[in-house]
């Protein structure tokens, strides 16, 4: 039987790259997204409605099946919130590394597993290994684009969860 997995779609390259990747492997491959704003106040940048879009798009081109999740609340909450308490704090927060600890690998990662999904995929630069019978994160192959710094933040438990199958190739 298959293994199945789903993938975070941003909607850009890497992660739609990696939902292809998984599927000429031969996993049984699903696309779900974020949305992250109310679209009628937001028109473009990071996790926009064009990026919804787009992540459709690349989905049903790859021919998969693709899911949008609400989580406004808990990015209004755990990402915003945080970020502007910070900033206005003095200091300089980075709301990706809080968008990966707590929207991709705590509420999307259960979601997946909660789909039935053996893992959670994303087009994230860094490799995942198994070393002395323990899960550990690496960085990528492509140096100039590894993201392990985003990732500091996640568990060892997520990790047995997760894949990372652009951390082995270059971006060209």
């Amino acid at each position: 039987m298959k293994k199945k997995v789903i993938v975070a779609m941003s909607g850009g390259v890497d992660s739609s790259t990696t939902a292809a990747l998984l599927k000429e492997q031969g996993y049984d491959v699903s696309g779900i997204t974020m949305q992250l704003w109310d679209y009628a106040e937001e028109e473009s940048g990071c996790c926009s409605l064009s990026d919804v879009f787009d992540a459709r798009q690349a989905a049903n081109q790859i021919g998969i099946k693709h899911t949008v999740v609400d989580y406004k609340e808990d990015f209004q909450k755990y990402v915003v919130k945080d970020f502007i308490d910070k900033y206005y704090c003095g200091q300089t927060p980075n709301p990706c590394i809080m968008c990966n600890e707590h929207m991709k690998f705590n509420f999307l990662l259960n979601k997946s597993l909660e789909m039935g999904a053996d893992f959670l995929a994303t087009g994230h630069y860094i490799q995942k290994i198994i070393k002395d019978n323990q899960v550990r994160m690496y960085r990528a192959k492509d140096k100039s684009k590894d993201q392990s710094y985003f990732l500091f933040s996640t568990t060892i438990n997520q990790l047995e969860y997760l894949s990372f199958p652009l951390g082995e190739y270059n971006k060209e």
